[in-house]
């Protein structure tokens, strides 16, 4: 399948959403919390586009939820246009280029590079990754706008447990604060023990 850079949906959110529903939802939006479909209504004038309710279990979700685009910021028309990118070259595209080309920060283009790469892993990626004789480098991300902001508190501002297998694979872990016990856990259950951690330095680990 081909897609063409100029269509809507790589520059218009609303195109993308629409889009990313079809998709997902030929025959209409079915919850993801619990698999209704019989009494899933979209919502207007909502602050979020997109959103539906589930009138089974009164849960509220978009197109994202339950994807790699869940609890991201980042606009959904630019994280197709990533996808499409990734996808389409022969060389692989680096979180700099995404950067540059997105016209997001090169923290957040790392972050969809690492999220789509892991989406487009085989299942059996889901083993702990690394092993005897490989090194694994672990570092905690916090994304969302500059702590000076008074737009957005920090403690809306998302983190994550970056996880990465030296020339093998990537793995982002959401955590819920930047503590030892929360990285120590994460990295216990998403890398196998006999691997070489390397890390900042910091005390967290």
């Amino acid at each position: 399948m081909t897609f063409d850079l100029n269509a809507p949906m790589f520059k218009d959110e609303a195109a993308a959403i629409a889009h990313m529903e079809a998709d997902r939802w030929p025959d209409g939006a079915t919850c993801p919390l619990c698999g209704g479909c019989e009494r899933v209504h979209k919502m207007g004038g909502t602050t979020q586009a997109g959103m539906f309710v589930c009138y089974d279990c009164d849960g509220k979700f978009t197109v994202r939820t339950g994807t790699v685009f869940e609890r991201s910021h980042i606009p959904l028309h630019k994280w197709l246009l990533a996808i499409y990118l990734m996808g389409a070259s022969k060389k692989g595209i680096s979180a700099h280029q995404l950067h540059r080309m997105l016209g997001i920060t090169y923290k957040s283009a790392w972050f969809m590079a690492m999220r789509i790469r892991e989406a487009m892993a085989p299942f059996e990626s889901a083993a702990p990754i690394g092993g005897a004789g490989k090194i694994v480098e672990a570092d905690e991300v916090e994304l969302g706008r500059s702590h000076k902001s008074k737009k957005r508190p920090r403690h809306h501002n998302k983190r994550f447990v970056a996880l990465v297998e030296r020339g093998g694979a990537v793995r982002s872990v959401v955590i819920d604060g930047a503590n030892s016990p929360e990285i120590r856990a994460a990295i216990a259950r998403h890398v196998d023990p006999a691997s070489t951690l390397h890390t900042d330095g910091a005390q967290v680990y």
